[in-house]
């Protein structure tokens, strides 16, 4: 996660480690209870939400700056930050033992969501986003060659990421196999099976590996999971983008669950 410097009015030298945009990001941060440094408001007139975003972070003693328009949008790291912007510390992943515990506080099977080299932040929080309203426990990402939580990935989200515990790992392969220690099945999705998805049982612990935007799973990481499942594409083209593919089966997964 990429630190940024700014002067603050005293104009001391600040560094900060990321930085969190947007009305409801920021919003959904502040109701999370999550530690902010401080909070940049774009001057002038304030409408609508950004008044309750002031009036929470009053109550919750965070700083507020209100800045000229020029420096706000040379501040801004996304294109529409509607006028705020939260510098908070940096994300604070867990542990993937966490990720289990939290299944196990809910009395629900473990249903976990593996990214096996997502690379683009906005797949990256629109698959969180899917992720946390399908009630999924926790979602595992490496450390390399991967998209990691930042301010893109939390307005993706809309703020999504607040509720979700992310776990990232050296080696997704050896995470695997911990997981299936722990009885947890491992269901990847690939286009060379012959199992749809929605003729997989997913009525058991079970954690869901999806691959990258180009590639796909690794031959590893493929070669470990228990079954394969895959979505029909009937049209000219043969692949979807990874969050939609990613959301397809976890609503299988709760439509299962449901049932």
């Amino acid at each position: 996660m990429s630190k940024k410097i700014f002067k603050d009015n005293k104009a001391e030298t600040k560094e900060y480690d990321d930085q969190v945009e947007g009305r409801n990001s920021v919003l959904e941060l502040l109701e999370s209870g999550r530690d902010i440094n401080k909070i940049f408001i774009e001057k002038g007139e304030k409408h609508g939400s950004i008044n309750k975003i002031i009036a929470i972070a009053r109550d919750r003693k965070i700083i507020i700056n209100e800045v000229e328009k020029a420096k706000f949008n040379q501040m801004a790291q996304t294109e529409n930050c509607q006028g705020v912007i939260a510098i908070v510390p940096p994300f604070d992943y867990c542990e993937v033992e966490d990720i289990l515990v939290e299944a196990k506080n809910r009395n629900e099977k473990p249903f976990i969501v593996i990214l096996d080299g997502i690379e683009d932040p906005h797949n990256l929080g629109s698959i969180i986003r899917t992720a946390e309203t399908a009630g999924v426990h926790g979602i595992i990402i490496p450390k390399r060659r991967a998209a990691q939580v930042n301010s893109t990935v939390n307005k993706v989200s809309a703020g999504a990421v607040e509720h979700m515990k992310v776990a990232r790992v050296n080696n997704i392969t050896e995470t695997i196999r911990m997981l299936k220690e722990n009885d947890v099945w491992v269901c990847g999705t690939d286009m060379n099976t012959n199992t749809y998805y929605y003729d997989q049982d997913f009525n058991m612990p079970v954690a869901i590996v999806i691959g990258s935007e180009g590639f796909g799973m690794s031959r590893l990481v493929k070669e470990n999971c228990d079954f394969l499942v895959k979505i029909p594409m009937k049209g000219k083209i043969t692949s979807l983008n990874a969050s939609v593919s990613a959301g397809i089966v976890m609503y299988e997964v709760v439509k299962q669950r449901i049932k």
